[in-house]
């Protein structure tokens, strides 16, 4: 018989641990080094509360200690599910082993970077006590124990025997979980509620801590504990449950959402969600045009200008040239209308153009509306805009007698003004993500995707790729217009300088493509995310501002090196970016004797 080629690259190179330990060993130091960790942070890391946190306390964990002890619970769970203890089994359907490193190393990252900023602060490695120390070194025990378990894939046939730094990547990798056991539909609800829940928590917890220290620290075990639960496969299972029950999924993903400003009590991190809504709205809009239709467009921020000061000059402010009052509906229409006609009206000459030439005519006409809205003063030009000063004391919306300036008590909670403008964005934001949502489902969305990959093959096949770009243009512009509407009466006023290509405050054009090439185009959670990202690290951690341009690009570049296709990406960037073992045009197999071969369909 003839031999046959297979289309696939098959791992046939068993894979050996960064040190070599006996398994059983292995997993005993990882567990021990766990537990040492976690009763360190029961115990004083320093003598001073000069150190934000009060870290002097012993049985009463606070600050750092907290994200120490958390790291620490979930390594412990990771490694005992090793074990076929009964109940943890389901804690890791897919990778078994690279799960308890990624958590392992976190704990680590937390607890070192905790023990450098004590002695960096006070003045030195002598004001750390015991507690510290003991947590730290329970870390690097467990890690040690992590590196020696066994690798959870064998290596790859493409590469059987990888360098130092393959080894150490490809540790880190895990097989896909298996089919998940079919569960009741309440069941199924009730997970897909509580995994929001966490998340939910977690977004409140980022969102409000008090200090710098605390937030880095919460981003080092966040980035760690993300990693290691999707290694373990929850994540899967969990997106594979929300895809069974979409609609349930994003009902509970809004009331999550709206719980968010009832969990807060500093006002301060309720202006914080209101500004990332509006922003994370803006970025889903530019995800239609650079996602869906694959537009390149740097200057994407105008719209929102054009939103914004539409709605600054109908909203009844003193500044305003106009001097019309309009009632909150109708400044919104006045926003979205205004945003859309110049999005027709900039898209229509220059939609013909293609790859970088229409990058370059986008950024020109971003800068061009920043330049005119700051020459529209009464002496370059026509009294419009007022200039670099800007529209300001732009009035409180008031919507059917409910003003949102004023502080409300919802079942027994106050709503601040800063809750009332973020629950009015999130049902914003819901209409934006009904519209892409519904867009990119219909036969334009998929359309927008021919001529995203091939758009002369998608017009040789019959797709008005002009008309389809000018309306993709036209409804990116109109939904950024929507935000932008929101963004003049939360911010108060409106000035030339909100809008520009970059700066060290977003929202601005180049942190928007940002936010959707972070996130992942042409999704709806990506876009989301990234600019939850992007808005909340910048405003978390004021201390870097003088590098923030810097370390966005740094972050750029990693991420475009590791993971190409976003933080969340769809099935198509995937298999784009990566490889599948498959190759692109089978081999071609001769027929076995006695076989007849088909020379045509039909035949």
């Amino acid at each position: 018989m003839d031999k046959t080629t297979d289309t696939t690259k098959v791992s046939t190179a068993t894979a050996v641990p960064m040190i070599p330990l006996p398994h059983p060993a292995a997993r005993a130091l990882t567990v021990a080094g766990s537990a040492l960790a976690l009763i360190g942070t029961f115990l004083a890391w320093t003598w001073t509360e000069e150190f934000p946190g009060n870290l002097t306390v012993t049985g009463y964990p606070g600050g750092l200690q907290v994200l120490t002890l958390v790291g620490s619970v979930l390594t412990l769970l990771f490694a005992l599910s090793g074990y076929g203890i009964r109940g943890l089994g389901w804690l890791t359907p897919g990778g078994k082993n690279s799960p308890v490193l990624l958590a392992a190393l976190g704990v680590l990252g937390i607890t070192g970077y905790a023990m450098g900023a004590i002695s960096y602060e006070l003045g030195g490695l002598v004001n750390l006590e015991p507690g510290a120390w003991v947590s730290g070194v329970g870390a690097l025990i467990a890690v040690i124990g992590a590196l020696g378990l066994p690798v959870d894939q064998p290596y790859g046939a493409e590469d059987p025997h990888p360098n130092l730094w393959g080894r150490i990547r490809h540790s880190l990798t895990a097989p896909e979980p298996s089919r998940a056991k079919e569960l009741p539909s309440w069941a199924e609800i009730l997970i897909i509620a509580a995994g929001f829940g966490v998340g939910l928590y977690v977004f409140a917890y980022g969102i409000g801590t008090e200090y710098s220290e605390l937030f880095i620290g919460f981003l080092i075990i966040a980035a760690f504990g993300f990693t290691a639960v999707t290694r373990a496969g929850l994540l899967k299972r969990l997106s594979a449950l929300t895809a069974k029950h979409r609609n349930v999924a994003m009902a509970a993903a809004f009331v999550a959402a709206i719980c968010f400003p009832f969990t807060q009590t500093n006002d301060q991190f309720a202006l914080i969600g209101a500004n990332i809504l509006i922003f994370a709205t803006v970025a889903l809009g530019l995800n239609v045009v650079v996602g869906l239709a694959g537009l390149l467009d740097l200057g994407y921020v105008a719209f929102l200008g054009v939103g914004a000061y539409a709605a600054a000059l109908v909203s009844g402010s003193p500044q305003s040239s106009i001097g019309v009052h309009f009632p909150f509906w109708a400044a919104v229409l006045t926003g979205a209308a205004a945003s859309l006609i110049f999005g027709v009206v900039i898209g229509a000459p220059t939609l013909r153009l293609r790859g970088d030439y229409l990058a370059i005519v986008t950024l020109g006409f971003g800068e061009i509306f920043r330049i005119t809205m700051n020459n529209l003063n009464g002496n370059s030009g026509p009294d419009v805009t007022n200039g670099a000063n800007g529209i300001p004391n732009i009035p409180d919306l008031e919507i059917f007698g409910f003003n949102l300036g004023l502080p409300h008590n919802v079942l027994g909670h106050e709503l601040t003004r800063s809750g009332n403008y973020y629950l009015l964005m999130l049902l914003f934001t819901a209409i934006v993500v009904m519209v892409f949502r519904r867009s990119a489902e219909s036969r334009i969305g998929r359309a927008w995707v021919a001529i995203r990959e091939d758009e002369t093959a998608a017009t040789a096949m019959g797709i008005n790729g002009f008309r389809l770009k000018l309306l993709a243009f036209a409804l990116g512009a109109s939904l950024a217009g929507l935000a932008g509407t929101v963004q003049a009466h939360v911010s108060y006023s409106v000035t030339p300088e909100q809008y520009e290509f970059a700066g060290p405050v977003p929202p601005n054009s180049a942190f928007l493509l940002a936010a959707v090439i972070l996130g992942g185009m042409g999704t709806i959670s990506g876009p989301l995310i990234g600019a939850a990202l992007l808005y909340l690290i910048p405003a978390k951690l004021q201390f870097m501002a003088e590098y923030q341009l810097l370390l966005f690009g740094v972050a750029l570049m990693l991420l475009m090196r590791f993971r190409p296709e976003g933080l969340v990406a769809d099935r198509r960037k995937q298999l784009e970016f990566h490889e599948t073992g498959q190759l692109d045009v089978p081999e071609d197999k001769s027929l076995p004797e006695g076989a007849t071969g088909v020379a045509k369909a039909g035949a």
